[in-house]
């Protein structure tokens, strides 16, 4: 991990991701994809499912093809996953992560603030609005903005060049690796709070700062 410049690391502007850092999507997505898999007669989804963490659908497409074969319907799988999602997000809400309003309002007040997620926009807008946190980010940069979501930094250094604003002045806080190699890649000060999967040694050598909670950051941003 690299040493801090000054005391706040010389950041300037922070960008979020949104899935499972702020919102508690992963949990409900994961369990919608076991059930639509399991409607399907699929064979085991969960590596698939752990390793499109961070994708746009586009690419998410790609994935499970790679899994399943080019003649796997994969549009018509995920279509039922967001069906099954959206009928459990309202039937019982999307909760925040641990310390998700905490952090975003701390950060808020001492940086420039945007969100860099795979999620579709009409999604983010929506998802962020209910949780009372849309207002808070000055850019969104979404899944459906970029031709290649994470990994490929793309996104990343669409969301630096929407504040104009250089990546190595920005910081990135994600909890997937594809998440933490597309902000590496860009350029960004990586921060990870692990959510579904833990950081293996070369996720490690990409972080500036690895944190088990959101709380966490307040000691260096």
């Amino acid at each position: 991990m690299e040493e801090s410049e000054g005391p706040r690391g010389g950041v300037e502007a922070v960008i979020f991701d949104m899935d499972g850092v702020i919102l508690d999507t992963e949990t409900l997505s994961n369990r919608v994809w076991i059930q639509a898999a399991e409607e399907l007669g699929l064979s085991d989804i969960r590596p698939a499912m752990f390793a499109c963490i961070g994708m746009n659908k586009a690419d998410t497409v790609l994935l499970l093809r790679r899994f399943y074969g080019d003649s796997f319907d994969a549009p018509g799988f995920l279509e039922r996953t967001s069906e099954l999602f959206r009928e459990a997000a309202a039937r019982d809400g999307i909760p925040l992560m641990p310390h998700a309003l905490e952090a975003v309002r701390y950060v808020r007040g001492r940086h420039r603030l945007a969100l860099a997620s795979s999620t579709r926009e009409a999604v983010v807008r929506r998802q962020l609005s209910a949780a009372g946190l849309l207002d808070c980010f000055e850019t969104l940069t979404c899944g459906d903005m970029v031709e290649h979501s994470k990994p490929d930094p793309e996104i990343y250094l669409r969301a630096c060049a929407s504040l104009g604003v250089e990546p190595a002045r920005c910081a990135a806080i994600e909890d997937s690796p594809n998440g933490v190699r597309s902000a590496a890649a860009a350029g960004l000060k990586v921060v990870m709070v692990p959510d579904k999967i833990q950081a293996e040694p070369e996720i490690k050598a990409l972080l500036w700062h690895l944190c088990p909670s959101l709380d966490g950051i307040k000691s260096f941003l």
